[in-house]
């Protein structure tokens, strides 16, 4: 890692559904600074990941919490926020992403782009004489559930936002939220609790805005192993609140919150911040908990919405709703249960007893989160707990890897600590290549080509394999379709299934194109090489050999972004 040398400086970038933050760090040292002042003068660890755009949709007009809806005001049009758009990323469902007024890529694109100006005006000002796209490693956060393809989609907004200098920069590099968060419990509260002995197995339930990530980790020696595959689902905070939208619905009337949402979405994104602020954020699992929500202040315009047979009710309670213990918990406990869902089958798939858990991101800060998590599984795992400041605990594990990656650090102290501090991975997908062979009689036969030769999906690296850090995992024997060929594109796909045979089969993916080149054409189909993929990485590097002479070959490894 020769590009490592030029790195004085890194980030930790964490960029959520609902809120973003970021650490950074010079590489002389291990101080870790979390920016806490953002646009408005919010001071806190984290701003709101929503923007407003002029009217044109060209130009973001204000970024953070300011983008966000005030008080309701009959004296101005309101414009509309743009906010969840990392959600349209990722296998969620079509009828679950919002709908934006425009493209998710654009609106990632400028989102990156505003809190980057913030990035590279704090890191130079902090140390002088770094030039952000040459001295500084960006590490940039992503949900365990994300494919390849969506990282390829962040990495092309990230250099479309002007963050690193071309497309394929190595200093942008990613890691999962929770693998983050590992790192950042590792080096702080295993040590805290003694448990940072080899073989301890530690869980992290990153619950966040959008999504809720787990990753089981196993402690070896001053490293992290993975011990199963990395989990996520989209079940985080915001969609307590679409559940709360639910329960309106059902209050003063379908139609009624359709057209407030359509005519007036700054009323309503007023009325939720409220609930959030009033319900959602101080609730507990105490039955005498409730809030009243006062239509007439939150939401003015809802009023002349509501249909004549729900009026009268709402007058006669002043246009307030009691949002009660019970209706509070049943806008909870869906999200809630698919959470533990999600931690009982990792457990489940874990080998050995999880001595802990360690819940981060900002919905952790529930106390009622908290109680059902520990009521279901405070019998099987001895240890429980929250950091302090779960929020940051993602974009300071981020800066903690992105530190990891230098190799030029003579001036750090217990290097020793941070170096390869990931040891090993599990993977999430079944990896292999398009290859040609003779087809045979129990074969599809409308898969026949030309030739009586058939297209199979030839595996380089199964689903649930672990692999060390940068280990390379090989096929070998590949050789020319023709003798003369001077080039071949080999085509690398990707899919959720353990034993795949085809290429056009339900749920496999193109990963991307490798373009290699063949020398030496006289050599006909001797000319075989040994294809490989690198998975150490949060992104896949491959390459490619010569069998006969031993030579590399320079290829190019292009994945596709998502649409």
């Amino acid at each position: 890692m020769s590009w490592a040398r030029d790195i004085r400086a890194v980030v930790g970038l964490d960029f959520g559904t609902t809120y973003s933050g970021f650490t950074y760090c010079h590489i002389s040292n291990r101080n870790l600074r979390t920016h806490d002042i953002w646009p408005g003068n919010m001071a806190d660890l984290k701003t709101h990941t929503v923007l407003l755009y002029d009217n044109e949709l060209d130009k973001v007009d204000k970024w953070g919490k300011p983008a966000l809806s005030r008080r309701p005001n009959r004296r101005r049009a309101e414009s509309k926020p743009v906010k969840l758009f990392k959600l349209n990323l990722g296998n969620l469902q079509e009828n679950l992403k919002p709908k934006l007024i425009v493209d998710h890529k654009k609106a990632i694109t400028d989102y990156l782009r505003e809190i980057g100006k913030l990035i590279k005006e704090t890191v130079t000002n902090a140390w002088t004489g770094i030039d952000f796209t040459e001295n500084v490693l960006l590490v940039l956060t992503v949900p365990a559930e994300y494919s390849d393809k969506s990282k390829a989609t962040m990495r092309e907004c990230a250099f479309n936002a002007g963050l690193i200098s071309n497309k394929f920069s190595e200093k942008l590099q990613f890691t999962t939220e929770p693998e983050a968060a590992a790192i950042y419990c590792m080096e702080n509260i295993l040590r805290e609790h003694d448990l940072d002995i080899d073989g301890t197995n530690f869980m992290i339930v990153d619950c966040g805005g959008g999504t809720v990530d787990l990753t089981t980790r196993t402690v070896e020696g001053r490293q992290l192993g993975e011990i199963t595959e990395r989990a996520g689902d989209y079940c985080g905070s915001t969609f307590v609140e679409g559940e709360f939208i639910k329960y309106l619905r059902n209050k003063v009337g379908n139609n009624a919150i359709s057209l407030l949402e359509e005519n007036h979405y700054g009323q309503m994104q007023f009325m939720i911040q409220k609930f959030c602020e009033n319900a959602k954020i101080p609730f507990t699992d105490d039955p005498r908990f409730s809030y009243i929500m006062d239509l007439e202040e939150v939401s003015p315009a809802l009023l002349q919405y509501v249909a004549d047979d729900v009026r009268e009710s709402l007058e006669e309670n002043e246009w307030s709703i009691k949002l009660d213990y019970k209706a509070i918990k049943s806008m909870f406990d869906p999200v809630v249960e698919r959470i533990i869902r999600l931690i009982r089958k990792q457990l489940e798939n874990s080998r050995k007893k999880c001595s802990a858990m360690f819940l981060v991101g900002g919905f952790s800060q529930s106390s009622y989160l908290q109680k059902m998590i520990r009521k279901e599984f405070e019998e099987e795992v001895d240890n429980i707990s929250v950091p302090s400041n779960p929020i940051a605990a993602i974009s300071r594990g981020a800066a903690i890897y992105g530190i990891s990656f230098n190799d030029n650090v003579e001036n750090l102290n217990n290097i020793d600590e941070i170096r390869c501090i990931i040891s090993s991975r599990v993977l999430k997908f079944t990896y292999g290549i398009k290859t040609i062979s003779i087809w045979k009689e129990d074969d599809p036969e409308e898969k026949k080509i030309y030739g009586g030769l058939i297209h199979r999906f030839s595996p380089v690296a199964r689903r649930g394999t672990t692999l060390s850090v940068d280990e390379v995992v090989t096929l070998d024997h590949l050789s020319p379709l023709c003798s003369c060929q001077t080039s071949a594109t080999i085509y690398v796909y990707y899919t959720r299934e353990y034993d795949a045979k085809f290429c056009d089969e339900p749920g496999m993916e193109l990963l991307g194109t490798l373009e290699i080149d063949l020398p030496d054409p006289k050599r006909g189909h001797e000319r075989t090489i040994t294809f490989g993929l690198r998975f150490g990485r949060m992104e896949i590097t491959a390459s490619a050999k010569n069998d006969l002479d031993g030579q590399n070959f320079q290829i190019s490894f292009d994945i596709e972004a998502e649409n």
